[in-house]
């Protein structure tokens, strides 16, 4: 049996992405907190021994380092058998989605999540910028969901686990209502909540919580 090791920080978006699809293929990990907020992820030694890139969230099997959530998710869908797609075009549109979530969705609601609820004082142009950018984003996830259940088809695959991954945190924190100016996407997440062993961030991510200015 694969022994798995998750090294996160609870506010990560990225680190419950993995954390989510491994509980919901029924697998158990340790966590290893990780304090981002106090620079660990930027020194020298930890890049050396944890994860050359700087990043987190990094996932060990076996003692092996893995790095980069997309790839991983992809692993683990291949391994279990879940989360994959039925086919080829299944496939082809979980691959989209991955691509165009790292770099749009989560890419641009981490960074606009952290500056408006994690840092004291943020710059109101940036965010007003960011947010703008997000609404877009969210129009276009809404209006692929309003048309089928999932964003692959009839089934949920590791593209619906990687999307809704920093949108399920409190909305204190990102100052959404999804409910009121997105409901698509909000019905599709109490559709991704009603998968079974499905939990919220900060019940598979526990630990020291960044301070928070929101």
């Amino acid at each position: 049996m694969t022994r798995y090791r998750l090294h996160y920080f609870p506010e990560s978006g990225n680190s419950y992405k993995l954390a989510l699809m491994l509980t919901l293929c029924g697998q158990s990990f340790t966590p290893v907190w990780t304090d981002f907020g106090g620079g660990v992820t930027r020194t020298a030694a930890w890049r050396e021994t944890v994860n050359p890139m700087g990043e987190i969230p990094v996932l060990e099997e076996d003692g092996m380092r893995l790095t980069q959530t997309g790839p991983i998710l992809l692993r683990l869908a291949d391994r279990y058998g879940r989360f994959g797609g039925r086919d080829a075009a299944d496939r082809f549109e979980v691959l989209r989605w991955l691509f165009w979530d790292n770099q749009k969705l989560s890419g641009f609601m981490a960074a606009y999540r952290y500056a408006r609820a994690f840092t004291p004082a943020p710059d109101p142009q940036v965010l007003a910028w960011q947010k703008r950018r997000i609404d877009d984003f969210l129009g276009i996830l809404g209006a692929a969901v309003e048309r089928r259940p999932f964003i692959a088809g009839e089934q949920p695959t590791v593209a619906d686990l990687s999307l809704c991954g920093y949108l399920v945190f409190p909305p204190e924190e990102s100052g959404y209502d999804l409910a009121a100016d997105h409901p698509a996407v909000h019905a599709w997440l109490h559709r991704i909540a009603a998968l079974p062993g499905w939990q919220a961030p900060y019940d598979l991510l526990p630990g020291q919580r960044l301070p928070r200015y929101v």
